[in-house]
């Protein structure tokens, strides 16, 4: 019960913030770290049109996911992303559902960050020089990278086992060095080209020869400038892992810290920061993609990188069959560690780029890859854990537990292991399902920017659509669609899992709960209401009657109240009107006022999830000072299951059956409890 009229709930327990440019570094290490892979996966799919193909995912990034996510930022600032401005738009069980549908594509995204990341760690862990237990020649080092995989995931629960606090810190060292090596990398090749033009007139005048080592040419024949840059339209959702950054910098927003002065429920100096943090790390990672496409393709040549040959083609195994699966390829020395391969001075000419690049350099970089691939994780846990307490608890569809931190990364934790056994940790074939989530997050998020500013808006239908938002989700619409068609559809039933699991343990675990009382204490809005409400508190007996307005008026439904249940005149009736709002909540808070019609007492309360909960602890509150009071109901003639189903999805069913039970659940003492009677045929 709130004690005062109009009190607020009790806010939940604020995050931890930091300077905008500290949290940009946890979302980087997501981020980032894709230079680690994404280089490879681009040169696997686009061939040597890769830079090509990463002009499109840049001007992607800039002008299309980045004014989202700006508009985003300043519409969800405390770090729901597309889901909680959905959630917004979307109410009642269909809105439920959606949020669980597109949680089980954000639990694919993060889920599949922290195990693909820890995996490519692992592929750099192996294939340095320095690691003491090479594989035979030949034999696949499936059982290494498996272990060091769930090795490194569990030491990443572990630190977050410790705090948030120092996962923020460490990102921000991480980043820097990892930044500052792909520096050293991307520019020593960059000089290199400038003082060897000859690496880049041959990478063009291959391109000329339609030399692409293109495993599916999408436009056959077509050769030539336009036909460059039409395949380069084609291929870039292909890349589309390279725009992994921007859900997770929204997911970490509640960590930005803001303005001294901001207001809590519009705090511009903290959606002015997190749009900075947008704008950095989309900026800083389009200079690094650009620059890493340009040097792999010109610098490593492509039989080091890739089993396509230059006509094109998929790969053959050793009995000529076509391998359609990337993760199925032969293993070629850059595949996996492009920049790595550099920095190691491989490929016969790596010291002529730099003196540096070397076995020392190159295991310097290796560990500084190892360390952010392995911490990428940690942007990817700080999403799961803002997301989930945000939602499920609070719809019901979670354990209490499932609010705290500890069990939560337990649980994802067990997950992770689970997924890289599924997986074997092999990197490629998580792809697919890791762009899924991605690609399907930021649709969610185009789509409900447009129908956000629709809503804003007024006037004819053409004024209010915001023209630029519907060109930037048909964007993405193609790209998602285009990557599932390209991966078969591997991506989305791997989501669909984990969609299935979450709806069905959500749906579970609030039927479980369904009969908790799930009160969060009543708001009265006023100080006259508050005055009867106490009053009717310290009665000697109350006897309340629930009541449907419009059905009969309150004389008539006191007269067969009274002939029925058998009450004396003297006795006060109050009678109680309920009104529901959105069913499908789980917790609680209504408004109560109370009033006087005819000369007698009604209470209405609105807002309410659910009636038999409301009655329930309306009766119970009432039950705090002096004698409890009695419920008085006619009788119902729905049938138990139609009663159970109603009660569940409409918060209504067979409410005198279920205001006794919840008050015996709730209520241990008999003599404190109120008394339910149901009789007559009204």
């Amino acid at each position: 019960m709130s004690d005062q009229p109009g009190a607020p709930a009790e806010p939940a327990k604020p995050h931890h913030q930091s300077f905008w440019l500290w949290v940009m570094c946890l979302t980087g290490v997501d981020y980032f770290s894709t230079l680690g892979y994404q280089p490879s996966i681009a040169y696997q799919n686009a061939g040597l049109l890769a830079p090509l193909a990463t002009v499109v995912l840049v001007l992607v990034t800039l002008f299309g996911a980045l004014p989202i996510y700006a508009y985003v930022a300043k519409k969800s600032f405390t770090g729901q992303g597309s889901i909680g401005m959905l959630a917004k738009l979307v109410s009642g069980w269909p809105g439920k559902v959606m949020v669980l549908v597109l949680l089980g594509f954000a639990a694919t995204g993060f889920v599949i960050t922290k195990t693909l990341s820890a995996a490519d760690a692992a592929v750099h862990m192996i294939e340095n020089p320095n690691w003491p237990w090479k594989p035979a020649e030949g034999v696949a080092p499936t059982g290494q990278l498996i272990a060091a995989t769930m090795v490194l995931l569990m030491l990443l629960g572990g630190m977050f086992m410790r705090g948030f606090r120092e996962v923020i810190g460490i990102a921000a060292g991480i980043v820097a060095v990892y930044l500052t090596l792909n520096l050293i990398v991307l520019g020593a090749g960059i000089n290199y080209l400038i003082d060897h033009p000859e690496k880049w007139h041959a990478w063009i005048a291959r391109l000329e020869r339609g030399e692409w080592y293109l495993a599916h040419n999408p436009l056959g024949a077509l050769a030539g400038f336009g036909g460059m840059l039409l395949v380069s339209l084609l291929l870039f959702p292909k890349l589309a892992l390279g725009l992994s950054g921007f859900e997770t910098g929204v997911a970490v927003a509640a960590n930005v810290r803001g303005r001294p002065d901001d207001d809590p429920n519009n705090p511009t100096g903290r959606i002015a920061n997190i749009r900075k943090l947008l704008i950095t790390a989309a900026v800083i990672m389009s200079v690094y993609l650009m620059a890493t496409s340009v040097v792999i393709s010109t610098l490593i040549e492509p039989d080091e990188i890739t089993p396509v040959k230059a006509e094109g083609g998929l790969p053959k195994d050793a009995n000529g069959k076509e391998l359609h699966q990337v993760e199925d390829w032969p293993k070629k020395p850059a595949a996996g560690r492009a920049l790595a391969y550099i920095a190691h001075g491989e490929g016969g000419y790596g010291q002529q780029i730099c003196p540096l690049f070397g076995p020392l350099f190159g295991t310097i970089y290796d560990i500084s890859t190892i360390v952010i691939l392995w911490f990428a994780g940690a942007s990817a846990m700080v999403g799961l854990l803002n997301l989930v307490p945000q939602y499920l608890p609070r719809y019901g569809m979670a354990p209490e537990w499932a609010g705290a931190v500890r069990p939560l990364v337990l649980m994802f934790t067990v997950v992770n292991l689970l997924v890289t056994l599924v997986f074997k940790a092999n990197v490629d074939a998580q792809g697919g399902a890791y762009a899924t989530g991605v690609l399907m997050l930021m649709t969610s998020a185009c789509v409900a920017s447009v129908i956000d500013v629709w809503r804003e808006r007024e006037g004819r239908w053409y004024h209010r659509l915001s023209w630029r938002f519907v060109l930037i989700t048909a964007v993405f619409v193609y790209t998602t669609v285009a990557n599932e068609v390209e991966k078969g559809f591997q991506g989305l039933m791997i989501a669909m899992f984990f969609i299935a699991t979450i709806l069905v343990t959500s749906f579970w675990s609030r039927w479980s709960r369904s009969r908790e009382l799930r009160f969060a204490g009543f708001k009265i809005p006023d100080a006259e209401s508050r005055l009867m409400w106490d009053t009717l508190r310290d009665l000697e007996l109350s006897v309340l009657v629930p009541h449907r307005p419009g059905r009969r008026s309150l004389a008539n439904k006191e007269s067969q109240i009274r002939r029925e249940h058998r009450i004396p005149r003297d006795l006060v009736i109050i009678f109680v009107q309920v009104e529901l709002a959105d069913a499908s909540d789980f917790v609680n808070e209504p408004v109560l006022r109370v009033e006087q019609e005819e000369g007698r007492y009604v209470i209405k309360i609105t807002g309410a999830a659910s009636i038999a909960h409301t009655l329930a602890a309306l009766a119970l509150e009432m039950a705090k000072v002096g004698r409890p009071p009695e419920v008085h109901f006619g009788w119902t003639d729905d049938s138990p299951v139609s009663g159970t189903l109603g009660f569940l999805l409409f918060g209504e069913g067979n409410v005198p059956w279920m205001v006794r039970d919840l008050i015996r659940r709730a209520q241990p003492d008999e003599a404190k409890r109120p008394l339910i009677i149901i009789a007559g045929t009204a």
